[in-house]
């Protein structure tokens, strides 16, 4: 069992020293947080201005800002996860007790914040839906009518 560990912590090891290779490949690179952060397209980037209308930048322009928003979102959210379980390997290395407690503080700030992203990434897409299913429904729907002749309520179209 304890040559299991050892291997385990082993390939821990390994697979941490492959991460932080990438990650600071994708740091140093086009891709790294800083550098996605800085490139922004301006309106007046489509040689467009003047208060000229032209609804196909506008629309290219708002889609890039989504798009960028998201990327930036997601590099912030892999570094985290990344330094999450890098902190988690070295603790499952040398033992959660001999873990600094910085490390144990930020460990739990990042999982606290992953864990509050995520909750509020499903409660988007449950309001998305709820949206999406309330706009499904017909604007008048059936109401009851009472029949004349025997005075009960029948829900009809």
């Amino acid at each position: 069992m304890a040559s299991d560990l050892e291997r385990g912590v082993g390939a821990l090891k390994k697979f941490r020293s492959r991460v932080d290779a990438v990650l600071r490949d994708l740091e140093g690179g086009d891709g790294g947080a800083s550098k996605v952060a800085m490139e922004r397209v301006t309106r007046a980037s489509f040689g467009v201005g003047g208060g000229i209308k032209f609804e196909e930048a506008d629309g290219f322009h708002k889609e890039y800002n989504r798009v960028h928003k998201a990327l930036v979102s997601l590099s912030k959210s892999l570094g985290d996860q990344i330094e999450l379980l890098t902190i988690g390997v070295h603790a499952a290395d040398v033992g959660y007790d001999n873990v600094d407690e910085d490390q144990r503080r930020r460990f739990h700030e990042i999982q606290a914040r992953l864990d509050e992203e995520r909750d509020a990434a499903i409660a988007r897409e449950e309001a998305k839906q709820r949206e999406k299913e309330q706009g499904d429904k017909p604007a008048n729907p059936p109401q009851p009518r009472t029949d004349t002749k025997s005075g009960t309520s029948n829900w009809g179209g």
